[in-house]
């Protein structure tokens, strides 16, 4: 994975890109009716149920804003939320609080959906060994933050992006004429080029799980788009060898069989692409 500073760097840039998105050359509708010196101050309401995420956030956002303003927090992310809980209050400049605000509450909504979501996940694994992970299916120019809120769901994070972990998958496989060419090249690219990265070769079948074991130095198997019975017998040929990982079209139905099946990990797209925004609002008080 990616380290602190440079998701901190990537955090940073969501700020930035989101302010710049949002306010452009000024926030005119404050400008216009509100007085620079005016003072106020605004709660976080919920109106909805779920994990609570990007509080933490949402401080790095109004600390950019306006360094001045001042956030109460009565709930951490995390938390378990429902309708009429208040999350913080925020004092100082009515104006950086109105400048804040939608970026705030977009950014909050769709964190506490992902992290609401991999919430309910993890509870359907529990008492097996396996764990959830993300995927790279995520909003463009907002991932830090899905993976952000995955964990905070109690999940784990995947790669961050194509740079912190090789993963060959099929038109690897195929477009550099097998699976083991793929896996003896990219051995070969990581010691030419003194890279050391964790390497998950992609199986469509039992066949391929076979091919892959006649390789060293992969970490981890990806059981793609495998029946619970493949699957069963794919960790089964796999044992202690290297771990192990489903993946493809598993939902809150399925996930606790295919996880039944021993495998290490499941990825899951759906935590970041299919979720509902929390509802949530900033209020003046």
């Amino acid at each position: 994975m990616i380290s602190e500073k440079q998701f901190q760097r990537e955090l940073d840039l969501i700020i930035q890109n989101g302010i710049r998105e949002d306010v452009g050359p000024g926030d005119y509708s404050s400008l216009a009716c509100i007085p620079v010196s005016a003072k106020g101050k605004a709660k976080l309401l919920v109106k909805d149920t779920g994990i609570i995420a990007g509080v933490a956030f949402a401080h790095m956002i109004f600390e950019n804003v306006d360094p001045t303003l001042e956030v109460e927090t009565f709930i951490n992310d995390g938390s378990q939320v429902k309708n009429g809980d208040v999350v913080f209050h925020v004092s100082g400049s009515s104006q950086s609080i109105l400048k804040a605000e939608r970026l705030v509450l977009n950014s909050m909504q769709r964190m506490s959906a992902i992290a609401t979501k991999t919430n309910q996940f993890v509870k359907l694994l529990e008492g097996t060994k396996t764990k959830i992970l993300d995927t790279r299916k995520t909003t463009p120019g907002f991932r830090a933050c899905e993976k952000w809120a995955v964990k905070i769901g109690g999940g784990e994070n995947h790669r961050f992006a194509l740079y912190d972990m090789i993963m060959l998958k099929d038109n690897h496989n195929d477009f550099a004429g097998g699976i083991s060419h793929a896996i003896a090249k990219t051995k070969a690219f990581l010691k030419q080029n003194n890279l050391d990265l964790k390497i998950i070769v992609e199986a469509r079948n039992l066949d391929e799980i076979k091919e892959i074991l006649t390789n060293d130095g992969v970490y981890r198997i990806l059981i793609d788009n495998f029946n619970f019975d493949d699957t069963r017998k794919a960790v089964a040929l796999i044992g202690d060898k290297c771990l192990t990982e489903s993946s493809g079209n598993i939902n809150e139905n399925t996930i606790r069989q295919y996880a039944e099946c021993g495998v290490d990990y499941i990825s899951s797209g759906a935590l970041t692409h299919s979720v509902c925004n929390m509802d949530l609002s900033l209020k003046a008080i």
